[in-house]
């Protein structure tokens, strides 16, 4: 055998083998919530209820009938490859798909919880095609403006100032993300926090920083509930605020101490005396948005060393406080979360 041939026999295996192991890692796991808790879309939406639609992580779709507006509205699902190794971005045949599936047309305010791109990344284009406020930090905003969105359709959040979208009135509230495990990965995610300029994609994904954290409290006529996007918390930052529902976003929270994950429950669920909990942001960040939810990646498990805890804290969560109900909403399906009496 030439060492011509040799090499290329190297080569050769070498790509098959990172292929193989791109593919193990891409293969997604089972979500880490209870099939009991499953609802399915609600076959009657009385007039004036108010509605959601979950499209996966964070992205949920609030409704009165009257005014719409969307926490996050993230539909790219951007690759393991150009995760890794290279450069993302909004990926717009994705958004259109995901703004059909929703029924989206018009909306009053798109807001990112905080400015990851799994968050923030094609806000500003659902906001250019529905003519939405562009609501977050400033890292949010210089996102938007990377994208192109006139300044009018940018608000950024004061802390604890609340904001009025029609009936509803969203009380933006600094909180803090879950810590990454892993030191370096925290490093790159969380550290800088703050996106100082323009962002104009194609960029990497660790260029989204993390901007603001917020938890949003929204209250409505009809009832009241807390988005609770990162399984990070402030100590005490929850202190006086009440929800009927809790959307708690669960992702890496089985990575994180026994310990940890009592006080996350104990200052977001508890402290808001929420009667309702709703599983979010537990599912693959590389799975298409239609059919079934798939779990964590194995990449994921990886990055958030895993997350076999979460389920059996939530059950046991579910088994010791008795009149608390756990659900998780099916994908794109309108759910009453209140009605009119």
């Amino acid at each position: 055998m030439t060492l011509r041939t040799l090499l290329l026999v190297l080569a050769v295996l070498l790509l098959g083998g990172a292929i193989a192991l791109g593919v193990l890692l891409n293969v997604d796991n089972e979500p880490p919530v209870d099939p009991r808790w499953a609802v399915q879309g609600s076959a009657e939406i009385p007039r004036g209820a108010v509605t959601v639609r979950f499209t996966g992580t964070s992205t949920l779709l609030f409704s009165d009938g009257e005014t719409d507006w969307l926490v996050d509205g993230w539909f790219s699902r951007p690759g393991l490859l150009e995760l890794a190794l290279g450069s993302i971005e909004p990926d717009l045949a994705a958004i259109g798909r995901g703004l059909e599936a929703n029924q989206i047309t018009t909306l009053a305010a798109v807001i990112p919880v905080h400015s990851h791109y799994d968050h923030a990344m094609d806000a500003p284009e659902v906001a250019k095609r529905t003519g939405a406020t562009l609501m977050g930090s400033e890292s949010t905003a210089n996102i938007g403006r990377g994208w192109g969105l006139p300044e009018a359709q940018i608000q950024v959040f004061e802390n604890r100032v609340p904001v009025r979208i029609g009936k509803f009135v969203v009380t933006p509230i600094e909180s803090r993300h879950f810590q990454f495990p892993d030191p370096k990965t925290r490093e790159m995610a969380l550290g800088n926090p703050e996106i100082r300029e323009p962002l104009v994609p194609p960029v990497g994904a660790f260029d989204y920083r993390l901007g603001k954290a917020y938890v949003l409290l929204v209250e409505h006529p009809l009832g009241s509930f807390a988005v609770v996007g990162s399984a990070g918390y402030e100590k005490d930052g929850l202190q006086g605020v009440a929800a009927d529902i809790v959307f708690l976003g669960i992702g890496g929270l089985g990575g994180q101490s026994a310990d940890y994950r009592e006080s996350f429950w104990r200052e977001t669920v508890e402290m808001v005396g929420a009667n309702t909990v709703i599983p979010i942001h537990y599912d693959s960040l590389t799975a298409p948005i239609e059919g079934p939810f798939k779990g964590a990646s194995a990449l994921q498990k990886l990055l958030f060393d895993g997350d076999e805890h979460t389920l059996p804290f939530l059950n046991g969560k579910a088994a010791e406080t008795p009149g608390l109900t756990f659900l998780t909403l099916p994908r794109y399906q309108q759910v009453v979360l209140f009605a009119p009496e």
